[in-house]
This record gives C-alpha cells, structure tokens and sequence, in this order.
C-alpha cells in the first residue's frame, strides 16, 4: 500500500469525524421537525372539527383550551393540585418499588421463589386498574389512602417482573470469571448485575409509572379531595368542557415533560458506557 493511499484514506477518515457531529445535529433537527409537524397536524384536526361540526361548548377550540390552563397556571391552582397528584404517586410508586424489587431478586436467583411470585404478579400486573380505583375507593374511602394503594399495587408487578428479567439474564459465566478472579461481592453487583438489571428497571419506571399515574387519576375521580383527577371530575360535574381538556392538557403535558425530559435524560447518562446513544 502507498503513501499516497494511507494519507487518502486518512483524510477520509478525518473528514467523516469531522462530519459525524454534523450529520447527528440534522438528524435531531429533522426528528424535533417531524414531532412538531405531528403536533401542529392534530391542533389543525381538532380546530376544524370544534370550528364545522361541533359548538364550541361541546368541543372547545385549542386556544380556548390554552387560555384555560394559563389561567390555571396564573392563580396557583395547577401547581397545588399538581403537588396533590405527584405526592401520592411518589409514595405509593416507591412503597411498590420497594416491595417489588426484593420480590424480583428471589425470583431471579430462585426457582422456587419464581414458582411462588410469577402467577400473584402476573395477575396484579393484569387488574384492570379501574378495578384497582374502585377497590381502594371500597377500602378505604374518599381521600389520599386510596389513590397511593392504587399505585403501589399498580407499580409493584411491573418492578418485580422486569428485575427478575433482568436478573436471569445475568451471565453465569461473568460472575464465575469474577470469581476466578478474586472480585469481592460488591464488584460483582457494581460490574456485573447492575448492568444486566438496569435496562429492565428502566423499562418498569417507564411503564409502571404511565400506568400507575392513569390509575392515580381514575382514583382520584372516582374518590379523591385533592389532585388532577379530583379536578376532572370537579369541572365536569360543572358541565365544563373546558376544563375537563385544561386539566387533561396539563396531565398529557406532565407525562411528557417525565418522560422525555427526566427519565430520557436520565437514561443517557447511566447508560453513556454503551456509546451510540
């Protein structure tokens, strides 16, 4: 091969590093482009469809809706409801996580805990979570009990199933190497389960949490004082519209906002050592 090739090729090699940076930029651009194109499409269907076939006490415009929720914002009353819902989601999606994660551990390093655990969370995972809204309406009546209950047993499933996914996947033969090699316990769970286990307890958080928010609020309709779901059923029994797609808005908005700001964010960089993301 000739001087004349290498430093060719090594040209090419400089310019496709200097380009990469360039070309993930565009790539990010065309996908916000693309998501903002998607958002605009739909506030330009539910325009048309409040403006020609519906009045606008049936289906409110989106600027209506808007001004509704900036009007929320302004008097405080979006924040104290919102501090109502994310306080009780918080606590009972930790008393889940909590309960869930030993229950996975057994189950992935057990045959027989497996045997044990799977089919009561198979089923837990299954509920209807509006069975789950009315049973802890049942229980435990109107207030802040009956909404953390429904999201522990929401959460608590999810948790425990996906670290015991996790868990299994470990390879033996990591953990045997480690200890040819002398690692202590603690390097192993650091080095060698951790990582397995993550990407499931990612995938838990993302879903069980969706989940248990939507039960969350269908608790807090069905039986709640305070909280997003208190503040639908609030405004619909004042036949407000309105109000119902405000705090539907402020809902989607906040699910967002965890989703792609939060546990995006947060995913990256616990799993920056896989590179490519």
């Amino acid at each position: 091969m000739t001087t004349t090739t290498l430093e060719r090729r090594a040209k090419h090699t400089r310019a496709a590093s200097n380009n990469a940076p360039r070309k993930r930029g565009a790539n990010k651009l065309q996908r916000v482009g693309l998501v903002l194109v998607g958002y605009l499409l739909l506030l330009g269907i539910w325009s048309y469809f409040s403006t020609y076939y519906f009045t606008p006490y049936i289906l409110p415009p989106p600027w209506a809706v808007a001004a509704e929720m900036w009007h929320l914002l302004i008097d405080g009353t979006a924040f104290v409801q919102f501090g109502a819902s994310i306080g009780k989601i918080a606590a009972g999606f930790a008393i889940g996580a909590l309960i869930g994660a030993p229950i996975g551990l057994l189950m992935g390093r057990s045959r027989y805990w497996k045997n044990f655990f799977q089919q009561p969370m198979l089923v837990l995972g299954n509920v209807p979570g509006l069975t789950y809204a009315v049973f802890a309406l049942i229980l435990f009546g109107i207030g802040a009990v009956g909404p953390v209950v429904a999201v522990t047993l929401v959460a608590l499933p999810y948790v425990a199933l996906n670290v015991a996914q996790g868990v299994e996947e470990v390879d033996p033969h990591l953990i045997h190497m480690s200890t040819v090699y002398g690692r202590s316990r603690k390097d192993v769970i650091r080095s060698v389960f951790l990582p397995s286990v993550m990407p499931y307890l990612f995938s838990a958080l993302r879903y069980g949490f969706a989940m248990a928010w939507k039960v969350e609020a269908l608790t807090e309709v069905f039986g709640g004082r305070s909280g997003i779901g208190f503040m639908i059923r609030a405004e619909y029994q004042e036949f407000s519209v309105t109000g119902v797609l405000a705090w539907t808005g402020f809902f989607v908005l906040f699910i967002l906002l965890v989703e792609r700001v939060f546990l995006a964010q947060l995913e990256n960089r616990i799993f920056a050592w896989r590179g490519g993301r």
